[in-house]
């Protein structure tokens, strides 16, 4: 009878003990790296680049526009025809309360007229004052919670006349996951 009552004492510590945890996208770059985080409420831009990232996707790509006092963008290049494989196509998720602050990660898209996400590419706002003009355009689906650091010095290269970097800026993008201290250590209160 004792052993079993130790067996559900230490039971009952290990759970009250084990923390919660998170997944986030982590990106390696030349430059350093950058985390995450991967916004519930777009379920599936999230679930998206999980998969994404969780196959290696992007680990052949590159960050291959990058506009100071915009974005730096990263993935599948445009192309003139535009994005139209539906494998790599997302309805939008739009959210008044996620915004292309400083930090926002979102989904690129080309013009169509259903503001369809092309999954296989995504975006960090680098404007310092955000760029709010997209809001309702583009889909929110992260924010950087470190590395944005990394992000500026990527923006500052040299770059040629479509904005694309001189020197390749190479992607190897992962999932992650932190505890709640981890994040708290970084600084990032878990919602």
């Amino acid at each position: 009878m004792r052993l079993l009552f130790s067996f559900f004492l230490l039971g009952a510590i290990m759970c009250c003990t084990a923390q919660k945890t998170y997944q986030m996208g982590e990106i390696k770059t030349p430059k350093g790296d950058i985390l995450v985080w991967l916004y519930d409420e777009t379920t599936n831009h999230k679930k998206s680049f999980i998969q994404l990232a969780t196959e290696g996707y992007w680990d052949s790509l590159t960050f291959n526009r990058v506009i100071p006092d915009f974005v730096v963008q990263g993935g599948c290049p445009d192309t003139p025809e535009g994005f139209n494989d539906p494998e790599y196509l997302l309805a939008p998720e739009f959210n008044d309360a996620l915004q292309h602050v400083y930090g926002a990660v979102g989904a690129g898209r080309d013009g169509n007229p259903k503001k369809l996400s092309a999954r296989c590419q995504f975006y960090i706002v680098q404007n310092k004052e955000g760029e709010h003009r997209l809001d309702g355009d583009y889909t929110v689906f992260g924010k950087v919670i470190k590395g944005m650091d990394v992000v500026d010095a990527i923006v500052s290269v040299q770059r040629d006349s479509i904005d694309q970097p001189l020197t390749p800026i190479s992607l190897d993008v992962n999932i992650v996951t932190k505890t709640a201290d981890e994040l708290r250590n970084l600084g990032v209160l878990p919602e």
